[in-house]
């Protein structure tokens, strides 16, 4: 008996398919490549060759998966003090640290080969500064050198519409940096919201995220703040005659929402108003661009 249960424990734990999928943090990526797709309707007046969205989809999508790889190398032994993290397939030992490394590598070499030689260069490029912004240069030295990490950090994973509007047009646009400044604007409250939550967890790893070093307080106070420039931010495309009345209503609409969140958690006494604050953050984003991409092509299914 004693034989048996010693050889279960020495049993080495097999990877599945479901832990390296879990590596590239689908959801995260999910949603990057949807502001991207977005970006690339929102680049022609017409519809958009099936294949520059396909591949200029799967570059970008492998790419980000790539870095959520990378992040997850990187972050293992602080992963292992969360809660939130510690299931994950590293820190768990499912994976190991070589084979992670290795398939991100594939992904990153596979996403950035599709993006040059079936896309465009000039999307590639970005695309490779992007994947080092935030596997390297946040991962490594912003998020645990300063509290204003997911401010600075935050044009890495602001960069996905411009992506989609390079890949289509081969160039950047004024317009295309009005998207990159909306997430931008709405990553730090987004993010805040999550590290209020999980403030005990960030303390315990170590990590100076803003309520560890000023407090949950100040960061509700700074969540508000971002949450109404982010307001005015998101009117920009319609001030600058880029989108119509469809999208200031729903722009305006879900600027309000979000206010609301952060107001209660500012001043509101439900302890569980940080997750939903955060959780309100991801419909948001989806909805804008939502509102974008119908804005966009309602002349064309409706013309006057």
């Amino acid at each position: 008996m004693l034989t048996k249960e010693l050889e279960t424990v020495n049993t080495p734990v097999t990877a599945s398919w479901h832990d390296y999928y879990l590596l590239t943090k689908p959801r995260v990526v999910q949603l990057l490549v949807f502001t991207a797709v977005v970006g690339m309707f929102l680049s022609t007046p017409g519809f958009v060759d099936w294949t520059v969205l396909i591949f200029a989809s799967l570059g970008i999508g492998f790419s980000a998966a790539s870095g959520a790889a990378v992040n997850h190398i990187l972050d293992q032994r602080l992963d292992a003090k969360m809660l939130r993290t510690r299931d994950r397939p590293l820190p768990q030992g499912r994976i190991t640290e070589k084979d992670a490394l290795t398939f991100a590598l594939l992904l990153g070499l596979l996403g950035i080969a599709i993006l040059a030689f079936l896309v465009n260069f000039l999307t590639a490029v970005i695309t490779f500064f992007s994947l080092i912004g935030y596997a390297v240069i946040y991962t490594v030295y912003l998020k645990r050198a300063t509290p204003q990490n997911i401010v600075i950090g935050g044009a890495a994973g602001a960069s996905p519409p411009v992506l989609g509007w390079a890949a289509v047009t081969n160039e950047v646009s004024g317009y295309a940096l009005l998207l990159f400044l909306i997430i931008f604007t709405w990553t730090p409250p987004h993010f805040w919201a999550l590290a209020v939550a999980r403030k005990d967890e960030y303390e315990k790893a170590g990590v100076p995220m803003l309520p560890v070093t000023h407090g949950p307080v100040v960061t509700k106070s700074f969540i508000v703040y971002y949450t109404i420039l982010l307001i005015i931010v998101s009117l920009l495309p319609y001030l600058t005659g880029m989108t119509g009345v469809l999208y200031l209503f729903g722009a305006a609409l879900l600027g309000m929402g979000f206010l609301y969140y952060a107001i209660q958690l500012k001043w509101g006494h439900d302890e569980g108003m940080a997750m939903k604050t955060f959780s309100y953050s991801i419909s948001y984003l989806m909805a804008l661009f939502s509102f974008l991409l119908a804005d966009h092509y309602i002349p064309v299914i409706w013309p006057e």
